[in-house]
């Protein structure tokens, strides 16, 4: 069996707790909250899922992977995956790092790394929601004068996206400030992003979420090769599953020796299912 912790307890958190107790090669070795590191290395798990902000992986992750303990996380930040690669890669000398194990980053980067395959010279079109952003809205709750916040991504077609960020302001909070913070976060700067202010998120808060990508390339010389994949699916829920899923496969390449740090492209998608490889490729392939 696997042991698998799970490091923090917010929607990801709680939804990996639920995919650990339906994997049946795993063991949940304990939840734990941020303040509990110590209590982690103690125990020395085979894998931590990092269910932390993505601003606080490059900061965690390598407190355990200087111990010897495999992490994976799901962290969003799509320019800063390089950098933050050769960092935890740097620190994964007897350990392996997962990084960006989401469904995008992370599921949707293997679909796009296919699809490429498929057709090399083209263009993807990469289209979110209608839904909720986790990682928006974490960066949109941390913003001074944020009583609570929700962002959604609205798709306007080939790959452009609208946000749409509902916020309750702190007492004496001005919206003006609050919306240049939240406008000017990299998170946010690359998109039209309206702030709107809201007394109540009762009635907008989801988790459903989804993604369509599309791909028009050229395979060989034979133009006009048109692909597409799309799901409609619960944000946490499938984030969690991919964390566990990617687990699996960090297990497997610790045991083998092959430390580092991997985002989902570099890993045999074989090595994240449960059973023997032998079994899956004759079923599969």
């Amino acid at each position: 069996m696997i042991n698998v912790a799970v490091f923090g307890y917010g929607n990801i958190g709680r939804y990996a707790e639920q995919a650990i107790g339906q994997a049946p090669d795993m063991n949940l070795a304990g939840i734990f909250h941020h303040d509990e590191v110590e209590q982690v290395i103690a125990l020395h798990p085979d894998v931590v899922l990092l269910c932390v902000p993505s601003r606080e992986v490059p900061r965690v992750a390598p407190t355990f992977l200087k111990v010897g303990i495999s992490t994976v996380d799901s962290f969003d930040i799509h320019s800063s995956i390089p950098e933050v690669r050769q960092q935890l890669n740097a620190t994964a000398t007897a350990a392996v790092s997962v990084l960006s194990a989401g469904w995008d980053p992370g599921s949707d980067s293997v679909i796009r790394c296919l699809l490429q395959a498929m057709a090399p010279e083209g263009v993807t079109y990469t289209n979110f929601g209608p839904g909720r952003s986790m990682g928006h809205t974490v960066v949109a709750k941390s913003k001074p004068g944020v009583k609570d916040a929700l962002s959604m991504t609205i798709p306007v077609g080939k790959g452009i996206h609208r946000r749409e960020v509902y916020v309750i302001l702190e007492k004496g909070a001005l919206l003006s400030d609050v919306e240049t913070a939240i406008k000017t976060d990299p998170y946010f700067v690359n998109d039209d992003t309206q702030v709107i202010e809201v007394a109540s998120l009762e009635d907008l808060n989801t988790v459903q979420h989804g993604v369509l990508i599309e791909r028009d390339g050229v395979s060989g010389v034979t133009k006009d090769q048109q692909m597409e994949f799309k799901m409609t699916i619960n944000n946490p829920a499938l984030t969690g599953q991919v964390m566990v899923s990617c687990a699996r496969a960090a297990y497997r390449l610790a045991n083998k020796k092959q430390f580092g740090c991997y985002t989902m492209i570099e890993i045999p998608p074989v090595t994240m299912l449960p059973g023997s490889e032998e079994e899956n490729i004759k079923k599969l392939v």
